[in-house]
């Protein structure tokens, strides 16, 4: 729901409600699901420990899972497209996204993350990233294998729909890694169409389900013993290009 934080939260309140506790590890929201994509930062922004991080901790803990997404974050008088990761014994991680879209100017108005974030997470190492961060193929890197999950919220638009599929394909298959991709569906406040074409792929590059065009709730069970089984395979990890990442 375009720039309107009460009733995105009563949304996702609702929407919670029908997730039984205890029954999932890991819940994935989009890119700024409070808001949107929004380049109104001034009026929207939060601290980060502000009533988005309350409630995420508030659900966390009632569900007995972690939860993740990014919201519209104020820090030291500078705005930042921000990831949180949140766990139900009060931990929580955040990752401000490092490639800002400048297409459609988020450059002007965020400033960009420079540190990536890997969590330990009930016995797998997930990292997640936001959006225009999945076409930086080096960023998302697996060198050397540091995990086993890589995530990307987004608000990425229908018309370039094709890339998001492929490149998440690509993310998964030269990374060995599960990969999930979640994207918002509908229209903006700015008339761009959404078609979600949310997804989950697994190591080998082969999609486990898709949604598209329609809201929804989604699961799959990831088996760390087969990925382990297809990385000793097909051991094309250790033959990578080491990169140095220069900020």
């Amino acid at each position: 729901i375009w720039e309107n934080k009460v009733a995105n939260i009563s949304k996702l309140t609702h929407i919670f409600k029908s997730i039984s506790p205890q029954q999932t590890d890991l819940i994935v929201l989009p890119e700024m699901f409070t808001t949107g994509f929004s380049m109104s930062p001034d009026h929207f922004a939060e601290p980060l420990e502000g009533n988005t991080f309350n409630f995420l901790k508030y659900q966390s803990t009632l569900l007995d899972a972690a939860i993740t997404g990014s919201f519209i974050c104020l820090e030291n008088g500078k705005y930042y497209n921000r990831l949180i990761w949140v766990q139900p014994d009060g931990v929580y991680y955040t990752y401000d996204k490092r490639h800002l879209f400048g297409f459609g100017r988020e450059n002007d108005f965020y400033t960009e993350g420079s540190e990536r974030l890997v969590v330990d997470w009930r016995g797998w190492r997930i990292c997640p990233l936001i959006c225009y961060d999945l076409r930086f193929p080096v960023w998302s890197r697996n060198t050397p294998p540091c995990f086993d999950v890589l995530i990307y919220v987004a608000n990425w638009p229908e018309r370039r729909r094709f890339a998001w599929q492929a490149l998440l394909t690509a993310r998964a298959i030269e990374n060995q890694v599960y990969v999930v991709g979640v994207n918002r569906v509908g229209v903006d406040g700015q008339g761009i169409q959404h078609s979600g074409d949310t997804m989950m792929i697994d190591y080998s590059g082969a999609c486990l389900f898709t949604r598209s065009q329609t809201e929804g709730i989604d699961h799959a069970i990831f088996l760390r013993e087969k990925m382990t089984t297809y990385r000793h395979k097909f051991g094309f990890l250790s033959d990578q290009d080491i990169f140095n990442f220069l900020v």
